[in-house]
């Protein structure tokens, strides 16, 4: 193993320090270049580079901090623009046209709030641990516990995944492609992201296509939305809109099953691992989650407000898919308002697919303590990426059965993603509350007031709906 490797490496570790030709030769140094793997040493090389820009050589060029804050971000803006998937943006879409301006606008920014306090906790756990949350509830809470959560992500992932290519076949319907066409294209950009055999090209590149959610903005100005009203629904918190109990509990569970899922947890910890993230980096990694929370909240804002023409003119939505969406608002945002939305609803099944199939591979390989980094090729983890692969294709061919209730599919499964997360956050809060684990950034005790009230909310939120499934007259109006 070279010098310079050995620096990376050492960096990697939180110690770097310039290495001498006496060491380099060392028997010790040369049974660690055995050791090292293409993981380690694209790992250490990340680290090198965050280590270079820590040391000041970015301010001494009069770049400030802003490139180690680009070498940093990742995790965060991911895992809530992932978050800002097909269904969501559906559900987003969904509450426009029928509610308009009003109750969800602000509710939508407390639910991203919500997320915001359960990823921070993951980015601590992830950067102190270095281990995913799939392994650490195995080693913690034993094989039981480990089992049930890890069917409870899976289970939850392949149905989301489902989504994932509905929102890409109806966003590509707009345009007219075939939806065997359309599929096949969500595959391959799936393909190409997942191969690099590097974390940090695979980041990027998903970055990259992230960042396109925002085409849900113009399409919202083009609406010509009305800020007053936005304005004045984000300082009074209007009360719940006029309608049918069922239909608006149903909205309300979707649009916090948009925000706060089990999927993100289990992504962003592995994503903190494997892209080196250490606890001096921490304060980065809450900032990177912020941004991500932020952008995530205004491009579903973005996509309410896009569909509030459709709620002024009475037509009902209540059976749309992505591309009927954009149809039903081309006479009143324009072709191009309405392409823009189609390939919005196109990116978010894209990105989503990759986030979410990787945070599924990401839990079998800590489980199976196999190779689980998107830094290794694709020949030294096979399994890993076969199950990457093997849980978006699986996916995709479900997407394509004729006449499938597709838009009740995309509602359900942001309700059940609701369900899901009290076990979850659960498992979440324990953890991060552990000191053996967590040392001295265990949680502290606003952290837990606030951990836990998230937690209570979505339990209520669950009961809520278990019983207006059993009991609908209770919400008959």
């Amino acid at each position: 193993m070279n010098s310079a490797n050995k620096e990376m490496v050492e960096s990697a570790f939180g110690t770097a320090r310039p290495t001498t030709d006496a060491a380099a030769a060392s028997p010790l140094a040369n049974n660690l270049a055995d050791l090292l793997t293409h993981e380690d040493v694209d790992r250490a090389r990340d680290r090198w580079r965050v280590t270079r820009a820590r040391g000041g050589q970015a301010r001494a060029a009069g770049l400030g901090k802003l490139p180690l804050f680009w070498l940093l971000v990742g995790p965060g803006v991911l895992v809530f623009l992932g978050e800002n998937d097909a269904p969501s943006m559906l559900s987003y879409s969904a509450t426009g046209s029928r509610f308009g301006v009003g109750f969800f606008i602000p509710f939508v920014i407390f639910t991203f709030l919500m997320g915001l306090v359960v990823q921070e906790m993951t980015v601590r756990l992830g950067a102190v641990t270095h281990r995913g949350h799939a392994e650490l509830i195995f080693d913690r809470f034993g094989r039981f516990w480990g089992l049930f959560s890890i069917g409870d992500l899976i289970l939850g992932n392949f149905l989301t995944l489902v989504t994932e290519f509905i929102g890409i076949r109806a966003g590509l319907g707009f345009f007219g492609v075939r939806p065997v066409i359309a599929v096949a294209i969500g595959l391959a950009v799936v393909f190409v992201a997942i191969t690099t055999g590097r974390y940090w090209t695979w980041e990027r590149i998903t970055l990259a296509l992230a960042i396109f959610n925002g085409l849900f903005v113009p399409a919202a100005l083009l609406a010509r939305p009305h800020w007053q009203a936005v304005g004045h629904a984000l300082w009074s918190w209007m009360p719940l809109p006029h309608g049918s109990g069922s239909e608006i509990l149903l909205l309300l569970l979707a649009n916090i099953g948009a925000t706060v899922t089990p999927w993100m947890i289990f992504f962003q910890q592995s994503a903190v691992v494997d892209k080196g993230i250490q606890p001096r980096d921490i304060s980065a990694g809450r900032l990177d989650t912020l941004v991500g929370a932020v952008l995530a909240a205004a491009f579903g804002i973005a996509a309410i407000l896009a569909t509030v023409p459709l709620f002024h003119h009475g037509i009902d939505a209540s059976r749309f898919e992505a591309a009927q969406f954009a149809e039903a608002l081309e006479p009143w945002i324009g072709h191009a308002g309405a392409a823009l939305f189609a390939l919005g609803i196109f990116e978010s099944g894209i990105v989503a697919a990759i986030a979410i199939s990787t945070s599924s591979a990401y839990a079998f390989g800590e489980v199976l303590r196999t190779g689980h980094s998107l830094n290794r090729p694709v020949r030294e983890a096979w399994p890993f990426y076969s199950i990457l692969l093997g849980s978006a294709c699986a996916a995709a061919a479900l997407v394509l059965i004729p006449h499938a209730p597709l838009v009740f599919i995309v509602l359900i499964v942001n309700v059940i993603a609701v369900l899901a997360m009290p076990p979850a956050l659960a498992f979440l809060l324990l953890l991060v509350n552990d000191r053996d684990v967590m040392g001295e950034h265990v949680n502290r005790a606003w952290e837990n007031v606030t951990g836990v009230t998230v937690t209570v909310l979505l339990i209520c939120a669950g009961i809520g709906f278990g019983l207006a499934t059993v009991f609908p007259h209770w919400l008959a109006p």
